[in-house]
């Protein structure tokens, strides 16, 4: 059907809802709004769903969510009848709408006889991802759109290591959710009486004390706070969202004394009132963290997103004021910490390993090369990292010291396989004690660490792509970059092409040709002459193209100067 004839179909299916009906309604005559809507379904992928809510097949709500998950019980139905015994956990965050598709996902599974476990309520995406491997589910579902702004939802599905889908299981859910319709093809119980009946079984507190085991079990110096606790204060929010309980919880079991929450931002509210964006990465995300931090003089500010697998932090600087802490930089200071500290209690395991994805910084190249730590870089998506853990668990050797990208994502320990934004909150206020103690700031750490390792900084640029065309740009950018490479990025010369989805590497000199050894994905990686590097791919969330600088120099006035070169260079790439 082409996109007005789905339109017709919605507007008088008698299965629609009356409040889509009256949106749906609302839009009659609005040819641009309606071919938005309804000109294909909502795109499944190893990333899930992700879209704003609203009525029609390219947005989210309890129908093209009822669809996914059908699609996801008949591919876990192809793995039999153990893998529909093992069930699917499923959790959400306090977006609107997550607590309503978290039980709509919950009565299609149900109705296909696939044991389903679901939270009490909302909790964050890390805990969802230790679940699944702490229940033996086949399967896990994460209804969260993470930090996009209050008008969008997802569905993030994992599988039973905890990590999100691999590509052949979200490419058979892609096929299935095509095959089926909308409406007359899902299975649906009544959620209720599906509890009553015991097909969906409600869990929480059991699941938290385990999972918060694991969190604590991961500091590298458990008696680092403790040892500062009269003198060392923390102002925390979770923005809106779902580290209320747990990230306080984690933070006072730790040893912390003066903890201090943001009040506003404590209330569980979708609508996400106080800020713009509910985005730990945005400096203004902290403006009432800063106020209160100011009132009690506090050292730190941590912020968690609202699925909670993203921290950011601010530290004092030299001057009292409050400055960023990016997520390559408290990457960066987490892993030298850890090593640090290990090297202080006993020393670090001969076979340590980290792993970073190609547009994380390479700050902790230096790091690790100078430590004797092996780091893997992998492609974007913490399903990557998860998979490095996966391949050394099965092998049986390798001591996983820290895995991170650079959009504030963290993970230390193998007990989940995503980002974990509550143990992060955990170590950096760790670390935060730590130097402390040496009476220094996260500041003062960082500018030791420059001076140890060299000035590194990264850059990072979105070009917006957006409407009925915006994919076909995003792919025609991509193929145009590929017929027409860059000789030389800001001036400095282009040494090396690495083309993820032909899985070559390209020595420009003398023409050699390696594989990435990584899977196929659409990224662009272009080494320089000078050791820095640009990284351009499409986002798989939303409509744009990404580009990266990671950059080093002698010091801090040439990193900038050097980043802004090759920030001048977007327009020219894109084009």
């Amino acid at each position: 059907m082409n996109y007005m004839e789905n339109y017709e179909r919605w507007l008088h299916e008698p299965k629609l809802d009356a409040d889509s009906r009256r949106e749906l309604e609302a839009i009659a005559g609005d040819h641009d709004e309606i071919e938005m809507r309804f000109l294909g379904n909502l795109e499944f992928g190893t990333g899930g769903l992700r879209g704003t809510m609203g009525a029609g097949l390219n947005k989210m709500n309890v129908y093209t969510v009822a669809q996914a998950t059908q699609g996801m019980a008949e591919m876990i139905a192809l793995e039999g009848a153990d893998a529909m015994r093992r069930g699917v956990v499923i959790a959400y965050d306090s977006r609107n709408n997550s607590a309503l598709f978290s039980e709509t996902a919950a009565a299609v599974l149900s109705a296909n006889g696939i044991t389903v476990y679901i939270f009490d309520g909302v909790r964050p995406t890390p805990e969802l991802s230790f679940a699944i491997r702490h229940l033996g589910c086949i399967a896990g579902i994460n209804i969260t759109a993470s930090h996009n702004p209050k008008q969008y939802n997802g569905y993030k599905a994992y599988w039973e290591d905890g990590a999100q889908l691999p590509p052949k299981h979200a490419d058979i859910i892609s096929a299935k959710i095509k095959s089926i319709d909308i409406f007359d093809g899902v299975k649906q119980d009544n959620y209720a009486e599906a509890v009553k009946a015991g097909k969906i079984r409600v869990i929480g507190e059991e699941v938290d004390r385990v999972y918060l085991e694991n969190v604590l079990a991961q500091r590298v110096n458990p008696d680092a706070v403790k040892q500062v606790a009269d003198d060392l204060t923390v102002v925390y929010t979770p923005l809106h969202g779902a580290g209320y309980k747990l990230v306080p919880e984690t933070l006072r079991a730790s040893g912390l004394k003066k903890l201090y929450t943001v009040p506003e931002q404590m209330i569980l509210d979708g609508n996400f009132p106080t800020v713009v964006k509910p985005n730990p990465e945005l400096p203004e995300a902290f403006t009432l963290g800063i106020k209160l931090a100011n009132e009690v003089g506090s050292d730190l500010i941590i912020a968690t997103d609202p699925d909670s697998d993203r921290m950011g932090a601010m530290t004092r600087t030299a001057d009292g004021s409050f400055v960023t802490i990016t997520g390559n930089q408290m990457a960066s200071l987490l892993l030298d910490y850890i090593i640090t500290a290990l090297k202080e209690n006993g020393g670090v395991p001969a076979d340590a390993y980290a792993v970073k994805t190609i547009v994380s910084t390479e700050l902790a190249t230096a790091i690790c090369r100078a430590n004797g730590v092996k780091l893997y870089n992998v492609l974007t998506g913490f399903k990557f990292i998860g998979e490095v853990i996966k391949e050394h668990e099965a092998a049986g050797k390798g001591t996983f010291l820290f895995g991170f990208e650079e959009s504030y994502g963290y993970l230390k320990g193998t007990y989940a396989r995503d980002k974990d934004a509550v143990c992060a909150a955990m170590l950096a206020t760790e670390m935060a004690a730590y130097y402390k103690a040496k009476n220094m700031t996260l500041y003062d750490a960082l500018q030791k660490l420059y001076e140890k390792y060299g000035y590194y900084g990264e850059k990072s640029q979105d070009v917006y792509m957006e409407g009925l065309d915006g994919i076909e740009r995003r792919t025609n950018t991509m193929k145009n970059l590929r017929v027409n490479p860059p000789k030389a990025i800001g001036g400095s010369p282009v040494a090396f092409v690495g083309d993820y989805l032909a899985g070559t590497i390209t020595t420009l000199t003398d023409g050699s040709v390696k594989p990435t050894g990584l899977p196929k994905s659409d990224v662009l990686y272009y080494g320089l002459a000078d050791g820095d590097v640009a990284v351009i791919r499409p986002s798989g969330t939303e409509p744009k193209i990404k580009i990266y600088y990671l950059a080093s120099a002698k010091d801090a006035a040439a990193l900038a100067a050097k980043l802004a070169t090759y920030a001048a260079e977007t327009d020219k790439l894109v084009k």
